[in-house]
């Protein structure tokens, strides 16, 4: 593709990535329960999530989501009721955070991969994001549309789950500190559920 508009996808890219958001502030929330491997797997998930969007978006299923307003709503209220259910777990489980276990479960590395592709996924404004934006930046006169919003979602995605991991990691050193206070520990638990409750009201409204 031209290198211009290549040029201006870069910057608007890194621009929004470094922006906070709900996928930021789920990693953040994540790292800060369950320590930074559970945030790094975390970001992960958020990132695979993103490649089911650009998929979409290459080959125009996103469009139905404008078209038929009650599909958007569905998955908008399913996305945000996801979301209040983990931070409202979090917030009632009286047990001791379970980063050590984190680390030695990968069953349970697994279910924060899945929940971090299932947030993500079921947020249609991510889809509707891609709608509006990559297309700005695809030249029909060079090449196929749908191979070049795959190219520039790619990019997109590559540079926004490296950010979160690095987010991950310094999220994580609060997790560290947390550990070595016991009275902390409780709101090592409440303060992110806290953050994907308010996530769930911010998708809602």
């Amino acid at each position: 593709m031209p290198t211009e508009p290549f040029f201006l996808f870069l910057i608007a890219t890194i621009a929004l990535n470094l922006s906070p958001g709900p996928d930021m502030l789920y990693v953040i929330s994540r790292s800060i329960e369950n320590g930074r491997r559970a945030g790094i797997v975390s970001a992960l998930g958020i990132g695979v999530g993103t490649l089911v969007h650009m998929s979409v978006t290459a080959i125009g299923l996103s469009a139905i989501l404008t078209s038929f307003p009650l599909v958007y709503e569905a998955i908008r209220i399913a996305g945000a009721t996801y979301l209040a259910f983990l931070g409202i777990r979090m917030i009632l489980t009286r047990t001791t955070p379970i980063t050590i276990h984190m680390r030695e479960d990968s069953s349970s590395l697994m279910a924060v991969f899945r929940q971090g592709v299932i947030t993500n996924v079921l947020n249609p404004k991510v889809a509707l994001f891609f709608l509006a934006f990559l297309p700005q930046f695809v030249d029909r006169s060079v090449g196929s549309f749908a191979l070049q919003i795959l190219f520039l979602g790619l990019v997109f995605d590559t540079s926004g789950t490296t950010w979160n991991v690095i987010v991950a990691i310094i999220a994580g050193k609060i997790n560290s500190l947390l550990k070595t206070r016991s009275s902390l520990q409780r709101f090592q638990r409440i303060l992110p559920g806290i953050i994907l409750i308010a996530l769930s009201i911010l998708v809602l409204f």
